[in-house]
């Protein structure tokens, strides 16, 4: 460990978020503190440590915090560099292209993801999916351009953490839409890639239990729907 500083990791169990921080920390072998967090009732160590968004996943290491999952998975690799292979490559236009593709995972791929299961109507719904299928084809295209299976080539990178956070969620999306996002007639290589990177060691101890994630995600939809019901009364 970097230093020999205590690590700990502020986070809540259903998050995509911070399974990107925990599997970070795993594949680097980095040991930590979990401290889970109750989003009806924030502790002050989060308030304090994330005054801005408030928000998880937080990495406190030697008493210092840092936010937001992509900043805390590229802090892992650099602080415990020797540790464990790099998540980012070394060359510089390696490096560069992966956090572009880190960037479109988030802004052209999660983002109309996570209004697919926040729609209030079917029309909404159908327009939402459409752009995550238009993402997630840009994104198929990319893993076809790396021969080996992972975004980082022949072991597991910076884009592939980042978007392994979201297997569970795949599984969840397609329990409660019933649209698979990484089927295998449609993203081949995607659906391989979710299949192998949740046979690593790091996914089968970060990864959700996808029933509680569907009774989690399914609250959370009941709820959104009831607000809507009495916004438009």
């Amino acid at each position: 460990m970097a230093g020999g500083e205590e690590v700990k990791l502020l986070g809540n169990w259903a998050s995509p978020y911070v399974a990107r921080a925990r599997l970070a920390l795993h594949l680097k072998g980095v040991p930590y503190e979990y401290i889970e967090e109750d989003f009806a009732d924030k502790s002050d160590l989060l308030l304090r440590s994330n005054p801005v968004h408030k928000a998880v996943p937080v990495l406190i290491h030697g008493g210092k915090p840092v936010c937001e999952s992509r900043v805390i998975v590229q802090y892992v690799d650099e602080a415990f560099c020797d540790t464990r292979p790099p998540l980012l490559p070394a060359d510089p236009r390696e490096r560069a292209a992966a956090r572009f593709w880190a960037a479109f995972v988030d802004d052209e791929l999660l983002a109309p993801w996570g209004m697919v299961m926040r729609s209030g109507t079917d029309e909404e719904r159908a327009e939402w999916t459409a752009e995550t299928v238009a993402a997630v084809d840009t994104l198929e295209g990319a893993l076809g351009e790396r021969s080996e299976g992972f975004f980082g080539g022949d072991r597991v990178g910076y884009v592939d953490v980042l978007l392994g956070g979201m297997v569970p969620w795949v599984r969840v999306t397609e329990r409660l839409s019933g649209h698979n996002f990484f089927d295998a007639s449609k993203a081949p290589l995607l659906a391989a890639w979710m299949e192998c990177f949740g046979e690593l060691d790091a996914a089968r101890a970060v990864f959700q239990d996808v029933d509680r994630l569907v009774e989690y995600a399914g609250t959370i939809q009941a709820r959104l729907a009831a607000e809507a019901g009495t916004a438009s009364n």
